[in-house]
């Protein structure tokens, strides 16, 4: 049948349209129904618009015009959000949920930044703690750098599987003398006001980096000081794991012990075809450092500082004396040597120096 041309028909539909019940899309002529099924409102500027050109979330209709002027969607969650509210991340645009779930202040286990060296000697210690029983929680990981950065990057905090419910905090690589005066009292306080433990869990430990090159230039120069290193350690074992803190379980678990020679140089041989890999209580796994893992985790700084200033002091004579001068020196005249009041303190609290007894406070 021949349309009328004094009627009006719908664009869409082709249905005659009575009772001037129509609007315009897109400068056509559409029915009520149709415009109520198929178009939507731009909440922007009130165009109206095909559903199929509209661009729309749960909580926004636009048009394709004013989203390309004023809005983004998440790279993650693909929500609609206004530019004013985008955050950017790799020149990606995310919602304030999304971004606030990917931005975490701890970072994964195999996470190694460039180091950054703070103090002026030579000899640098990279430390690693590990607290648990407080949470694997942003914002305690936030607190403790917030402490501990204030004057440069000094830590970073990390997971790890061997932890139940709590952190790694490792620091950059520090000489001794700004570790002693880096707020690590400061640290463990609030560590410990957050419900972490680390004396008194069986799970952490305490290592202790040293860089290879405070040994010498070449490589086989610093094998030999590191042998004397083992030797020293394996002759004073006993002592050693008495001053570590750690049962004999824990050390053969995660610092185990490569074993008694005659000379370093064969207990470093030894050490280079064992199979302990890391968990060695001197770890020679990496190029640029060797580690000791010997010590139970501490939030206490007396005992953090000893442990420090006992590793120095064995490099210390390591570099100094000869194989025979490691070889003959006794536990008592080690000590005898010692200057270090805060390790001399914690020698006496572990019944480890010249059988001087004292009252020790209580290790966290």
């Amino acid at each position: 049948m021949e349309k009328n041309q004094n009627e009006i028909y719908c664009a869409h539909c082709c249905d005659r349209i009575e009772n001037e019940d129509y609007d315009t899309v897109n400068g056509q002529i559409w029915c009520d129904v149709c415009i109520d099924e198929n178009t939507v409102i731009c909440d922007r500027c009130g165009e109206r618009i095909i559903i199929d050109d509209a661009v729309q979330d749960d909580d926004i209709t636009l048009c394709q015009g004013c989203y390309n002027d004023f809005y983004h969607r998440c790279e993650c969650c693909n929500r609609i959000i206004h530019d004013d509210h985008v955050n950017w991340r790799d020149d990606y645009p995310y919602c304030d949920r999304c971004y606030d779930d990917m931005s975490t202040e701890i970072e994964e286990y195999n996470y190694k930044p460039e180091p950054i060296f703070y103090g002026e000697g030579k000899r640098f210690f990279g430390v690693e703690l590990e607290i648990d029983c407080g949470g694997k929680d942003n914002d305690n990981a936030r607190f403790l750098k917030e402490i501990a950065n204030v004057h440069g990057e000094h830590i970073y905090v990390k997971s790890d599987g061997s932890l139940d419910e709590g952190l790694e905090l490792v620091t950059h690589p520090m000489d001794l003398e700004y570790h002693k005066t880096f707020c690590w009292d400061n640290i463990m306080q609030k560590a410990i006001s957050l419900g972490y433990r680390s004396h008194q869990t069986s799970t952490c430990g305490l290592h202790i980096h040293v860089n290879r090159d405070c040994f010498g230039e070449e490589r086989e120069e610093q094998d030999e000081v590191i042998s004397r290193i083992l030797f020293f350690v394996e002759t004073h074992w006993a002592e050693l794991l008495k001053f570590s803190r750690r049962s004999e379980y824990s050390i053969n678990r995660w610092a185990a012990r490569y074993g008694y020679e005659k000379t370093g140089k064969e207990i470093l041989d030894k050490a280079k075809k064992g199979c302990q890999g890391r968990y060695a209580a001197v770890n020679l796994c990496n190029y640029s450092t060797i580690e000791f893992r010997l010590f139970r985790g501490t939030l206490k700084y007396n005992t953090l500082i000893a442990a420090l200033e006992l590793v120095n002091t064995i490099c210390d004579l390591a570099i100094s004396l000869t194989d025979d001068g490691i070889a003959n020196m006794s536990w008592s005249e080690f000590v005898g040597t010692l200057t270090e009041p805060e390790l001399i303190q914690y020698l006496k609290e572990r019944r480890l120096y010249i059988n001087e007894n004292i009252n020790a406070e209580e290790d966290m």
